[in-house]
């Protein structure tokens, strides 16, 4: 009997629309959930170097729940590629600048470096408050397990 690595093809390819309300999830776990459906992990046709993943639509992005001390000792840096052009903030000063980027950055370091995570990435809608657009793509709602350890 010959078995044969399978290999999805992008016309069998049937993306769906998840919705995920991220108020009081831990930030770590929304992410990884989020990060496995946004490459498809949670498919049987899974191909890990083809994007078989689903969209993922994040509501109230901000309000987004951290343990410990992260609030004020996280520090998100970037680069403007020019000298002495490190900049830096804080998780609290982002919460309030830019709240999506909180919830972003911790999934786009769970994708893949690369042209395939930049794709998969895109298929994140990320959005502070509780309203979004894409309510005629009909999402259903995306379990994500957060009932280990609460402090």
């Amino acid at each position: 009997m010959e078995r044969r690595t399978y290999s999805a093809k992008p016309s069998e390819i049937e993306r769906s629309w998840f919705v995920v309300d991220a108020e009081g999830k831990t930030l770590g776990r929304l992410a990884t959930t989020i990060a496995a459906t946004l490459r498809g992990k949670h498919k049987a046709m899974y191909t890990p170097h083809i994007d078989t993943g689903d969209f993922v639509i994040v509501i109230n992005a901000g309000k987004v729940r951290v343990t410990g001390n992260k609030d004020r000792e996280k520090i998100y840096y970037r680069h403007s590629n020019y000298p002495g052009g490190l900049k830096s903030i804080t998780l609290r000063d982002q919460r309030v600048k830019f709240p999506e980027r909180i919830l972003e950055a911790a999934v786009k370091g769970m994708l893949p470096q690369g042209a395939l995570g930049r794709q998969q990435l895109k298929k994140l809608k990320l959005y502070a408050g509780t309203d979004h657009p894409h309510a005629a793509q009909q999402p259903t709602e995306l379990k994500v397990d957060d009932t280990a350890d609460r402090v």
